[in-house]
């Protein structure tokens, strides 16, 4: 068994009287506590992680997006993006996971947090890139992993799995240029299945 420097319980709790209503949820699971925050009090909630003595969260450790679209599948409904943090206290001894989902499923926004941790720049530009999640605030938000003239955002689980554009090297035009997805039917039988006198 892990042994922590202060139980995720009592880590719970402490957060609990912390945030009083702002916390809509505190979940404690596999050792690890989760904390569920309403879009706007995210912003507050997370200065106020930092800086509280029974907290001081002085890093984020991650930011990521989460497509939450097949959940309504298994019968769980909600907001379909959210944003999921990772913080550390060094000084404590303590990490807290905190989710907040966006609002509004056609244009997910919520307040960026790199005026509390100046890490957050990168990691949020990778949300948005990958799952479209703009951050309010952000000084820099623009594409980090796919290329600028990319369509739409990879990581959304209705992006089709071909993508929208391939880019080739055009021989007569001597450049790489983008065209519509091509997908060649191929034979995806083996060989010793479709050919009788395969290998002898």
């Amino acid at each position: 068994m892990t042994s922590f420097a202060i139980q995720p319980e009592d880590l719970r709790d402490v957060v609990a009287r912390t945030l009083g209503d702002k916390a809509r949820s505190l979940t404690v699971s596999l050792g690890e506590v989760t904390l569920v925050v309403a879009a706007s009090d995210y912003l507050s909630v997370m200065e106020k992680l930092r800086t509280a003595p029974g907290c001081r969260f002085d890093q984020l450790i991650d930011l990521c997006g989460v497509d939450y679209s097949t959940y309504r599948d298994v019968g769980t409904d909600g907001p379909r993006f959210a944003v999921v943090s990772h913080l550390q206290s060094v000084e404590l001894n303590q990490r807290l996971r905190v989710r907040v989902f966006c609002p509004d499923d056609d244009m997910p926004v919520v307040d960026s947090l790199t005026g509390v941790w100046s890490g957050a720049n990168w990691f949020e530009r990778e949300a948005f890139d990958l799952y479209g999640i703009v951050f309010t605030g952000h000084d820099d938000l623009r594409r980090i992993l796919t290329d600028y003239g990319f369509i739409g955002h990879p990581f959304r689980k209705d992006f089709p799995i071909s993508g929208y554009v391939e880019v080739i090297y055009d021989q007569e035009q001597e450049r790489v240029v983008y065209q519509p997805v091509t997908i060649e039917p191929r034979e995806v039988t083996p060989r010793i299945v479709r050919e009788e006198q395969y290998g002898g």
